[in-house]
């Protein structure tokens, strides 16, 4: 409806300052509807620098970016929306995501970084939904118009892990070749392949239809029910519940630091921010990790590995050189069952420390409960007196199993039991 003729003219009679004032606080949207009250606020609601801030806002857009002799940052905005409109709640925060990530590995992880494919076009993502039946995530099609993937080489985007006999290395698929690997088979219906890697076939799944005990948009390592004699028995580790959210939340423990960069790969380990421990001279910090590709739901059996940096500070004396002899440790599983673990040297090897110097060794536990914890100490011996023994505090870390859902398959098969049961 059109504004009554009498609140246009007091409008127009306005200054111009303090209705571009009120202009600055308004979304895009309500300065389009200025637009058409009269001639007046039509041209105030094209005042360039309210359309800078709104370039600034929703496109990441700099003065930089438009460059000299570009059109008007209205029409600049107007341009981003014909062709990003629709990802309009996504689009600033995978933006800011991805150019975070390259900025962060460019000097770490170049080649990582050249694995990276260019954006798909609309048209191939509308293909894509075509040829698997489905819709897929408008946070997913956003981050894929930015950039559609990666080559599968290693290592991959998603994250590492090595152990003395296991690596795993994900690479986050190509909008195609996930395509390929859709999944309609009983227990993994409508699951979309996110990543994929060559050493353990291992992947992680968005749903893309609320099904099998799954939410819209769950991502998941799937975890074949040992105990079932349906394949279609499948549980779910749960790595997160939108493309979005599992995506700008790895990006964020990689540039922070929480995921290391460790011979030009990302490591999922994490460390509890409290985890250090501080013996004199030497300090020992403990992070850790699941491994999805080595657990199981039923049975419980619920694989971790940790890795362990013991370093001396440069500041100690020379005489404060010594070398690990023994470990111990405490283990209390989440049921409150308690365990006490002896052994000589760690991981096979009894490392000499000196000023400034850093060992580190990665172990693994399993156990069948979701959760435990682990502290204990180390015990060294000064090299220049091998009388003089001590101990060194490792700090309590805990292993936590991540969420999951049980396969509806064995929750169906469970309740015809317990009828069975009742009915006898």
């Amino acid at each position: 409806m059109a504004a009554p003729v009498e609140l246009r003219l007091v409008l127009d009679q306005l200054p111009a300052d303090p209705l571009l004032l009120v202009f600055s606080f308004l979304d895009f949207r309500d300065l389009i509807h200025c637009s058409f009250v009269s001639r007046r606020l039509n041209q105030l609601s094209g005042h360039n620098p309210l359309w800078r801030s709104l370039c600034s806002r929703y496109w990441l857009l700099t003065d930089a970016d438009r460059g000299a002799g570009a059109p008007s940052w209205r029409a600049l905005f107007r341009q981003y929306y014909l062709d990003w409109g629709r990802y309009l709640r996504h689009y600033a925060v995978l933006k800011t995501s991805w150019e975070t990530l390259k900025t962060f590995l460019s000097q770490r992880c170049p080649r990582m970084i050249a694995s990276l494919k260019d954006g798909a076009k609309e048209e191939e993502l509308d293909s894509i939904e075509t040829q698997i039946g489905f819709k897929l995530p408008e946070d997913y099609r956003c981050s894929y118009r930015l950039h559609n993937g990666q080559k599968l080489v290693v290592p991959g985007l998603m994250g590492s892990m090595a152990l003395s006999n296991h690596y795993r290395s994900e690479d986050l698929l190509d909008v195609e070749t996930a395509a390929g690997g859709f999944q309609q088979r009983k227990g993994m219906r409508q699951c979309l392949p996110l990543t994929f890697c060559f050493h353990t076939g291992l992947s992680q799944y968005l749903a893309l239809e609320a099904t099998e005990g799954r939410n819209l948009s769950d991502i998941f390592y799937h975890c074949p029910d040992q105990l079932a004699q349906d394949p279609s028995a499948i549980d779910m580790f749960i790595t997160g519940t939108s493309f979005s959210d599992w995506f700008t939340t790895y990006v964020n423990n990689v540039v922070t630091g929480e995921y290391p960069i460790i011979r030009d790969q990302i490591f999922r380990y994490v460390r509890e921010q409290q985890c250090v421990a501080t013996t004199g001279d030497l300090s020992v910090t403990v992070s850790t990790a699941f491994l999805p590709e080595l657990s199981s739901v039923h049975p419980p059996h619920f694989f971790f590995t940790y890795r362990i940096r013991i370093e001396m500070s440069s500041s100690a004396s020379p005489d404060a050189a010594c070398q690990l002899d023994s470990r111990y440790w405490k283990i209390t599983k989440g049921n409150g069952e308690e365990e006490e673990v002896r052994g000589p040297g760690v991981v096979g090897e009894y490392p000499v420390m000196m000023p400034g110097k850093v060992h580190e060794y990665a172990s693994c536990t399993t156990f069948s409960t979701t959760s435990e914890h682990m502290e204990g100490h180390y015990t060294f011996h000064r090299l220049a007196n091998k009388e003089e023994v001590f101990n060194v505090l490792i700090p309590r870390f805990h292993m936590v199993c991540p969420p999951f859902r049980k396969s509806v398959v064995r929750s169906v098969s469970l309740s015809l039991d317990q009828s069975l049961s009742l009915d006898q």
